[in-house]
């Protein structure tokens, strides 16, 4: 053997030794990084536990203080709890958006992985197949047997049988490839579309919290910091509550609406329009009812949301309204309210809220967030107020109110008879709830 065939030979083994180095090293990097975002990935998980263990204490410390007397002294408690609450919830949607985006750079690498694994496996399938046509081009039988021994020819039918099944095994481990890289990309797209709603979630959780603190200042300047001025401003808002009330219901009373069951439809046809489902009021004649109407019932149902909870359509529709009572009568009524037309008989109002979402016009999808719960309105704690109506017997309307100076109030107006139970409609309820008081 020549010195430069010598020499070809070093380098060509030294090339592969190099190339062999160079996958080696990318793998270990590869994988190092891949268990450093898994364990990120951990810790922010864990973190995220730790903060909504510190939630659960603030849920805790707003129930008891709920429990307080009205109260100067209690409204400013529960305010400055809420925006301690409020500010963990940002910390733990923070934390989510970490998390997602580290789960985001783990799937782009396993994506990227297995693009690189797809273009390896192409090559050797086309260098393969390259092969087998080399062999193929030699001839017929009597040609080989003339050129080559028995030997020879059967170890070419051995290569050419192994070749063969390379390449049946390159082809399968392809498609298996693919159909992991098509489920990462499901992933990764997942979690994209889940990144912007924590985005604005946490947008939306920062607009609250200004809210609160502003609400707190205007308590504190309307009151002048005094209990005695407090006591005084709750009576006046009480007094206008029951005269809006009062009026609203003779309005409603006199509407006519003639249910037709046959336009409604049966259970199950809403879900649920929080995550966490706790219900403190139901629907009909209760002592306890927040809002009577002439039977004496409560016109919807309530559920315990702490302020900055999101409240979820409970069915597609349209949103044909939104609004803020508290702007003709403060502390009356639904406070800030989303109404929903929905496409089965149906309709929907969701009140008392600190953020609505959905704006008038908006074609809106079951689960999807319209805002998120508070206590504005005729509240006397955080909470849900759903009400459910028989889809044509209720709409949106501008009336001016003689109990509130004759301003004009914009809310959803509907027959006696054309308010419905809710839990007719929601899936079956299984976990706690206030029983009425008949």
């Amino acid at each position: 053997m020549s010195t430069e065939s010598k020499i070809k030979i070093i380098k060509t083994w030294f090339l592969i030794c190099f190339g062999i180095f160079i996958v080696l090293f990318a793998f270990e990097l590869s994988a190092q990084t891949a268990n450093e975002l898994r364990e990120k990935i951990e810790d922010s998980n864990k973190e995220i536990q730790r903060l909504e263990a510190e939630i659960s204490s603030f849920r805790q410390q707003l129930e008891t203080v709920g429990k307080e007397k009205n109260s100067l002294s209690k409204a400013v408690k529960e305010l400055d709890l809420t925006n301690k609450k409020l500010a963990v919830d940002i910390k733990v949607t923070e934390n989510k958006i970490t998390s997602t985006n580290l789960k985001i750079q783990s799937l782009s690498m396993e994506i990227g992985g297995k693009e690189e694994k797809i273009s390896q496996n192409k090559s050797a399938i086309s260098a393969t197949l390259k092969k087998i046509e080399e062999m193929d081009s030699l001839g017929t039988l009597e040609n080989l047997i003339s050129r080559k021994s028995i030997f020879d020819i059967w170890r070419d039918v051995e290569d050419l049988r192994g070749f063969q099944r390379g390449v049946k095994d390159k082809i399968s481990e392809l498609k298996e490839i693919k159909e992991g890289l098509e489920i990462n990309k499901n992933e990764a797209e997942e979690a994209r579309q889940g990144l912007t709603r924590l985005k604005q979630e946490l947008a939306d959780q920062k607009k609250i919290v200004e809210q609160t603190t502003r609400e707190k200042n205007q308590l504190l300047k309307e009151t002048k910091n005094q209990e005695a001025n407090y006591s005084k401003l709750l009576a006046d808002r009480l007094a206008k509550q029951a005269a809006f009330e009062k009026e609203l219901r003779e309005y409603e009373e006199q509407l006519q609406f003639i249910l037709d069951p046959k336009k409604l439809p049966g259970r199950s046809a809403l879900s649920w329009p929080l995550d966490n489902i706790y219900i403190t009021q139901l629907f009909g004649k209760t002592v306890s009812a927040k809002r009577l109407y002439a039977s004496g019932s409560h016109s919807g149902v309530d559920f315990r949301a702490g302020t900055g909870t999101p409240v979820k359509a409970v069915a597609d529709g349209i949103v044909e309204g939104s609004g803020n009572t508290d702007l003709t009568c403060p502390g009356a009524s639904f406070g800030k309210w989303v109404f929903i037309r929905h496409n089965n008989g149906l309709a929907t109002t969701y009140a008392h809220l600190s953020l609505a979402k959905a704006t008038s016009g908006q074609r809106v999808a079951r689960g999807q967030v319209i805002g998120y719960s508070g206590n504005t309105g005729y509240s006397t704690a955080p909470h849900l107020h759903v009400t459910v109506y028989a889809s044509d017997g209720v709409k949106v309307e501008n009336k001016p109110s003689k109990a509130c100076g004759g301003r004009v109030y914009t809310m959803p107006v509907a027959a006696i008879s054309a308010y419905l139970d809710p839990l007719d409609y929601l899936p079956p309820y299984t976990g706690s709830m206030v029983k009425p008081d008949l």
